[in-house]
């Protein structure tokens, strides 16, 4: 409402904030040639690779650290220290090692992804109740029953919070691994559009993000209702 009340009002200037149809228009004329579903599948693809492997391995290493004081030790110290290294300033690096493919953008997203999910975990691992896993050793459950009947419906609400927080990195980071070299995706989109002097298709790649980033945040909070239902603090009050 306030964007298209400025926009009319002309307090700004069209090649400053466009109004709001024009950017529709600038996506609808992307649409019909079919480079705007272009992009935007290629970032999710990229998305997806990249969170997957990210969450997929600091899924993996939370667990092996927060269960394991062995694992801890030999594996936690160097993560952190690796962890202070902005994973953006690794952009060079990553140019070098695999070139300006697709490599180097998923690498990226993952790094992002990576260690949200890690530290929540190993969080999460570690904040169970002692005594429930005390209870549950004398009910004789072996070590993979107690992470998988006690540990992880404890640890859940932490993990997805940080699933949810790295969801979001992962489409900041995504925003600057599409500048390199690209030849689609919605940052290449709004590289592009940069360079033409198209402010309602920069406006676009924005409101493109935003909408991703907002239909990841309520998946992600759809997941969370679905797997803790049995906690408190998730279930729907009664009619």
């Amino acid at each position: 409402m306030v964007w298209q009340v400025t926009a009319r009002a002309g307090v700004l200037p069209p090649s400053v904030l466009p109004a709001p149809e024009v950017v529709v228009r600038a996506g609808s004329d992307l649409a019909a040639t079919g480079e705007l579903q272009r992009h935007i599948l290629a970032s999710l693809r990229r998305i997806a690779q990249g969170f997957g492997l990210g969450a997929v391995t600091g899924l993996m290493l939370g667990f092996l650290v927060g269960m394991s004081k062995i694992a801890d030790i030999l594996l936690d110290r160097s993560l952190q220290m690796v962890r202070t290294i902005p994973h953006l300033a690794l952009v060079p690096l990553m140019i070098a090692w695999f070139g300006i493919g697709e490599e180097p953008k998923i690498l990226l997203v993952a790094l992002g992804t990576f260690f949200p999910i890690y530290l929540n975990t190993v969080t999460g691992i570690r904040g169970v109740d002692p005594k429930l896993l005390q209870l549950g050793r004398s009910y004789g459950l072996g070590r993979w029953a107690l992470v998988r009947e006690i540990a992880v419906p404890g640890a859940m609400p932490t993990i997805l919070a940080g699933i949810r927080y790295s969801l979001g990195v992962a489409w900041i980071t995504l925003v600057i691994a599409e500048t390199i070299s690209a030849s689609d995706g919605i940052g290449y989109l709004a590289q592009d559009a940069r360079q033409m002097l198209r402010t309602d298709q920069i406006v676009l790649a924005i409101v493109l993000y935003a909408c991703a980033g907002l239909l990841a945040d309520l998946l992600t909070r759809l997941i969370e209702r679905r797997i803790l239902r049995w906690h408190p603090s998730y279930r729907r009050p009664s009619p």
